[in-house]
């Protein structure tokens, strides 16, 4: 199932995740891709007294460009005889960068491995954060420790029946989509797939509270009309996914449902612990008509728990607050 046209690899001039580079190149191979792979160069200056775009700053520039192309050019030389690369340096901050590339060039996925600073609990660092904020194509970040060929890959999304009107054609197409790049990625990997939607009940505590003190079955009654509704909400979405592509590939699959009474913040990074999943694909939701801005902070949440391999999805319609120019 070809996905993607255009891909964009980026890594560590210093330490080149051969892991990241290889599903790189295996992904651009299986969906006739074009593939360019590129190195961050932040941009330097000489020293205290020496301005900016001096002779002795423009010299060190063109050195870490120059170096910075041997590395890359040495970190893709064992893959070139199975796939045209183009290989870059990008100049500048990296989150800014990359997304620029993705403008100027029209990518449509960008895959990497994670900054993973040993001193920070979490797999993502801040420039990582942004990109997965502010990038409009989806962002592949792959962990390279992880094993090759996947074995559990979960799909998170969201069927909550009280989205706003004008909000839920927009959840639906991401869901879709979200959905659709699990099973391509499940079924090349022949993983095991999982699909969960987290739940609540509003006003469950309130109604258990003094104010409505409500008698217990019928408070029951409701949180299991809640979670019918999404289990329903989770059917339909599957159905629909099938009815696009056909049912051999989701029957083949045959997806797991998981559906979970709890904050998503807490129940998705919980859920990926407990599976042993290799890779989350979800969304990071924005409001189409408000740059860069998510519905809430519950996927930056999941975000900064998850500790594996994440493909990070946006819906279309998304603009991206960096533009091409500095």
């Amino acid at each position: 199932m070809k996905r993607f046209k255009n891909i964009l690899c980026v890594i560590d001039r210093w330490h080149p995740a051969i892991a990241v580079l290889e599903r790189a190149v295996s992904l651009a191979q299986n969906n006739q891709a074009g593939l360019t792979v590129a190195v961050i160069v932040p941009r330097l200056t000489a020293g205290i007294g020496m301005p900016d775009g001096g002779p002795i700053s423009a010299e060190l520039q063109e050195a870490e460009i120059a170096d910075a192309q041997q590395q890359l050019e040495n970190a893709v030389r064992p893959f070139r005889s199975g796939i045209d690369i183009d290989a870059k340096v990008l100049e500048g901050t990296a989150f800014l960068e990359i997304i620029r590339a993705v403008l100027r060039h029209e990518h449509d996925l960008v895959i990497k491995a994670p900054e993973d600073p040993d001193w920070l609990e979490r797999l993502f660092g801040s420039d990582d954060m942004h990109l997965l904020r502010k990038c409009p194509c989806p962002v592949w970040m792959v962990k390279p420790s992880q094993s090759k060929p996947y074995r559990r890959i979960l799909a998170a999304v969201d069927v909550n029946p009280d989205h706003p009107d004008n909000e839920r054609a927009i959840q639906h197409q991401l869901n879709v989509k979200i959905l659709e790049l699990s099973i391509s990625l499940a079924l090349s990997e022949f993983a095991e797939l999982h699909v969960a939607n987290a739940w609540l009940a509003p006003g469950e505590s309130t109604m258990r509270g003094a104010f409505m003190n409500r008698p217990d079955a019928e408070v029951l009654a409701y949180v299991e009309g809640v979670r019918q509704q999404h289990l329903t909400g989770l059917d339909d979405l599957l159905n629909d996914v099938v009815e696009a592509q056909g049912d051999h590939a989701v029957r083949f699959l045959d997806p797991k449902k998981h559906v979970i009474k709890g904050p998503a913040r807490q129940e998705i990074p919980a859920l990926s612990k407990t599976l042993g999943a290799d890779l989350v694909v979800m969304g990071t939701v924005a409001r189409t008509g408000v740059t860069g801005l998510f519905i809430g902070n519950t996927a930056e949440a999941i975000l900064e728990q998850i500790g594996c391999s994440v493909l990070a999805v946006k819906p279309e319609g998304f603009t991206t607050p960096v533009s091409v120019q500095e």
